[in-house]
């Protein structure tokens, strides 16, 4: 499988996330084609793609307001008709509906969401290994 990350990062914590996710995935054989920030797409990579893989951060008010920091440059993604996407928020106290309004924006861009986990900054290990496994499942079934 070739995967595409695209990540958009405050201090680095998402940044972190998506290596882990990039290396284990690597250690299954698959191979990452691009690795860029979500401003900054690699539309070749993402059209070489089997699954693009989109990761932001959480931003909010202590435990309201919560929302995907990346969002506005989710919303301009190129089109992704039936490319299957699996999304990741990192986030500190509390996620929110971050991974709906993700998976909503990326279905907009024709994306075929095939999961999506948040993750807590202070867990990225066990978060991480958590999203690839499920990633591993919801590609094979």
């Amino acid at each position: 499988m070739k995967a595409a990350i695209l990540v958009e990062s405050l201090t680095g914590n998402t940044w972190k996330a998506a290596d882990k996710i990039g290396a284990s995935l690597q250690q299954e054989g698959w191979s990452i084609v691009g690795f860029d920030p979500v401003r900054k797409p690699n539309h070749g990579a993402i059209q070489e793609a089997d699954i693009v893989l989109v990761g932001t951060w959480v931003h909010g008010l202590f435990v309201v307001g919560q929302a995907p920091w990346g969002i506005g440059g989710i919303a301009k993604l190129p089109a992704m008709r039936d490319k299957k996407v699996a999304a990741f928020a990192t986030f500190a106290l509390n996620p929110g509906k971050t991974l709906d309004v993700m998976t909503r924006t990326l279905q907009t861009r024709g994306a075929e969401v095939v999961g999506g986990l948040a993750l807590h900054r202070a867990k990225l290990d066990e978060h991480t290994e958590t999203f690839v496994d499920r990633l591993l499942g919801a590609v094979s079934a």
